[in-house]
Formats: C-alpha cells, structure tokens, sequence
C-alpha cells in the first residue's frame, strides 16, 4: 500500500511540476516585481502560492462533479485537456506563453503599483488552465481512493512549496541562470508537458471507445 501511495505522489508530483514550472514562474515573478523591495516581494510570492494552492485544490476535488452537471465524462476531458496540454507545450517549446500571462500582460503587471499576487501571477500564471486539467484528471486517476487523492494533494503542496521557493529566490535564480539557461528549462519541460498531453489523449480515447 505504501508502495501505491509513494507511485501516486511521484506520478502527481512529475505532472504538476512539468505543468507548474517552478523554475519559469521564478523568472516570470522576478520580472514582474523589478520595482519591489524584498518585503513586498515576499509577501506577494506567498499570497499568490497560498492561492493558486487553494484554487487547484478545490478545482481538483470538485472539478469532476462539475463537468457531471454538465454532462461531460472523463474520456472527453482527458482528450480535450491533452490537447489543450498540447498547445500549452507549443508555447513552452517556442518561448511563448499565452495559455498562461501574455508578454502583455506581464508588461502591465511588472509597470503598475497595484498587488499582482492574484493576477497574473496566482492566477493564470501558476494555477492556469493547464494545472486545472491535470488537477481534474489526476482526481479521476485516483478513483476516489483515499490514498490516492491524498497523494495528489501533497504532491500539489510540494510542487507549490518549489514555486514559492523558486520565487522566493527568484533574482539570484535569474542570475545563475540567465535568459539562455531559463530558455533551455522551459523547452525541455514543454517536451514533456507535450508527452503528458499525449498519454492523456491516448488514455481519454482507450476509455471513450471502451464506454462506446
């Protein structure tokens, strides 16, 4: 059983981290908070993990029973989630990223005085359509078992500790790293944001032709 639980965790944990990318969401935040002192910064840093935590959180847990009430199944979400995985792996291998905060929108944050914890950083930038899917996907997996669903939640919390901490150490990161060094991360996770989409596609297809 706790060979079960430990293979659950990984599994989440290798998922959330692909589709969370600690690292990215560091040089994102240090960009956008330029103008911030470390206070602030650190205060912003934890806001926006305490919200996206909740927020993937609740929609992991209640996200099914959501898609029920609207008539959707699972196979439907799995294929249309890997696909979505798909666009988003797109933009990490090519350097762009709508599916999480747009250039625009990064610009605007990182030039206004207003609190950005919940957008764009929070929200679409850690907890974005992408992190959902798989939260939703991953509650499936776990077929109500409590072990399982466990498993995921603190793979969810270990993933968002990393960005907090990777945030939290944002400048030196950007620094050690460089734009070429951040570059070579993003499109390595995105091929594997890509993989993840795939065997989502294959898996919500298998179940869709079984169902039929």
């Amino acid at each position: 059983m706790l060979n079960a639980f430990i293979a659950d965790f990984l599994y989440a944990a290798v998922a959330l981290f692909v589709i969370i990318d600690p690292v990215g969401t560091a040089i994102i935040f240090a960009a956008l908070t330029t103008h911030d002192d470390a206070a602030k910064r650190r205060t912003i840093a934890k806001r926006a993990s305490a919200i996206s935590f909740l927020v993937l959180l609740v929609f992991g847990l209640a996200g099914e029973k959501l898609l029920r009430l609207l008539g959707i199944g699972i196979p439907a979400l799995q294929i249309a989630g890997g696909a979505l995985l798909f666009l988003s792996a797109k933009d990490m291998v090519t350097a762009k990223g709508e599916l999480r905060a747009s250039s625009e929108e990064r610009s605007a944050a990182s030039e206004s005085t207003e609190d950005i914890s919940v957008f764009p950083l929070a929200i679409p930038l850690i907890a974005g359509p992408g992190g959902m899917t798989t939260m939703v996907l991953l509650h499936a997996k776990a077929g109500g078992q409590p072990g399982a669903v466990l498993a995921n939640a603190l793979a969810l919390a270990a993933m968002i500790a990393a960005t907090l901490v990777s945030m939290l150490g944002a400048r030196r990161l950007a620094r050690l790293m460089g734009a070429t060094g951040a570059s070579v991360v993003g499109r390595v996770l995105g091929i594997l944001v890509a993989a993840l989409a795939a065997q989502f596609i294959i898996e919500g297809t298998q179940a869709a032709l079984h169902l039929g």
